[in-house]
């Protein structure tokens, strides 16, 4: 079996270890010519650090990232409404990384070079359309350096190319616009020294009005990823231009945070001490009710994107990846691609409407309106009851149950990469 695997992001490149891990043979082809390690910070739950430790590449995370302990929602002046633990500190057997999106990404993609071999990688290539037959797919594409076209045929195809999926506009053509929902964010890293016990995501604020999030993302803890969030629209409208690689403007997002002064760090210090500031509106889509057809199926962000509030999108992603391989093993391609949908759209269906909902963020301005200058215990603010809320609305959009994870069997078919 040969499974071809278009967008070489998290996803694609998780994709192509697991299926080289079940003993498939994968190919990668990835739009950019010369993948480097750009972006800004993300988080990997413990169900996806296990999935990716399982394919050999826990030593690889532990070197580049912070295995979260807490995470500490707080009003806009560092007043602490609840703080909940994260990881092993949580009782799971694996930890919560936060770790630069680019350094992963490079991770993995050395490390599919080093398994597959390094042309199974091909970069340039840029996916066009794709033609079921009797036995396989063929991809069109066309090498973005020379503008010649290239064909390249297998027994399956997997979409795993972003937000933008030209995979996802070849199967669903009507699959619906993107959608947004009135906020728009900036995210840079900054130099900084750690904060709190250099192990915590802090969420301070609202993004009902201003929010600011912020986390270490490299071991020594002075990389700090930072996350601003505006409403600046009523949601719901037609979404701007959702740029991943869009350059934003200091001026602009000081505007909003000027006067923040939280505890342990300044917070225009922070956004104007960033190198680069990245600025896009916070998208999704409609859940689709199929992914895929036949010999070709979706992965990711492209088959399921979803608002950057739980901290689980590219955990996802992973967990699609192992998944698919899974089935693919077991009952070869189009059953597989059946049974891997069958199974994943149900799970992720749910959080992308969950984190629609953004249940956290009503306990947080309720805060804000019951106490607008700040408290000083939040028992005063709000009930039991209210922060069991608010405790059970991140563990619906994040968590998965620890007895379960820790206790399952390992997905792993083969014999894993070690």
């Amino acid at each position: 079996m040969r499974v071809l695997v278009i967008g070489g992001g998290i996803g694609g490149l998780t994709a192509a270890l697991s299926l080289h891990a079940a003993g498939i043979g994968c190919v990668v082809a990835e739009s950019v010519p010369d993948p480097r390690p750009l972006g800004v910070g993300i988080n990997l739950q413990p169900h996806a650090v296990r999935e990716l430790t399982e394919l050999g590449l826990g030593g690889e995370l532990a070197a580049i990232g912070v295995p979260t302990a807490r995470q500490v929602y707080a009003d806009r002046f560092g007043n602490v409404i609840l703080s909940l633990p994260r990881g092993r500190a949580a009782g799971y057997r694996w930890p919560q990384y936060s770790v630069h999106r680019g350094e992963l990404q490079m991770s993995l993609l050395a490390a599919v070079r080093e398994r597959l071999g390094e042309r199974a990688v091909m970069t340039g290539l840029v996916f066009e359309d794709l033609a079921e037959g009797p036995d396989g797919v063929t991809a069109s594409l066309r090498d973005a350096r020379t503008g010649e076209p290239v064909r390249i045929t297998a027994d399956a195809l997997v979409g795993a190319d972003g937000l933008h999926s030209a995979v996802r506009a070849r199967l669903h053509p009507s699959g619906g616009p993107l959608l947004w929902s009135g906020i728009r964010m900036w995210r840079g890293i900054t130099r900084s020294r750690p904060f709190l016990d250099g192990a915590t995501m802090l969420i301070a604020g609202s993004n009902r009005s201003c929010k600011f999030v912020a986390y270490p993302v490299s071991p020594d803890r002075t990389r700090i990823n930072w996350v601003a969030e505006v409403k600046v629209a009523g949601g719901g409208e037609a979404a701007p231009a959702a740029d991943w690689t869009r350059r934003g403007r200091p001026e602009d997002v000081l505007a909003h945070f000027a006067d923040w002064k939280l505890p342990w760090f300044d917070v225009p210090g922070l956004l104007s001490g960033a190198g680069r500031i990245l600025e896009y509106p916070m998208v999704d889509r409609e859940p689709l009710p199929s992914w895929g057809r036949g010999r070709a199926t979706l992965l990711g962000d492209a088959a399921h994107p979803m608002y950057p509030v739980g901290s689980n999108g590219g955990s996802q992603a992973v967990l699609d990846a192992r998944i698919l391989a899974r089935h693919l093993a077991v009952l070869g391609p189009a059953a597989g691609l059946a049974a891997y949908e069958e199974e994943r759209r149900p799970a992720t269906t749910p959080l992308v409407l969950a984190n629609r909902e953004m249940p956290m963020e009503r306990t947080i301005a309720t805060v804000a309106e019951r106490a607008p200058y700040g408290f000083g215990d939040v028992a005063e603010v709000l009930t039991p009851a209210e922060l069991a809320e608010m405790a059970e609305g991140q563990r619906r959009m994040t968590d998965m149950d620890v007895a379960f994870l820790n206790e399952r069997p390992s997905w792993s078919v083969g014999n894993p990469a070690t």
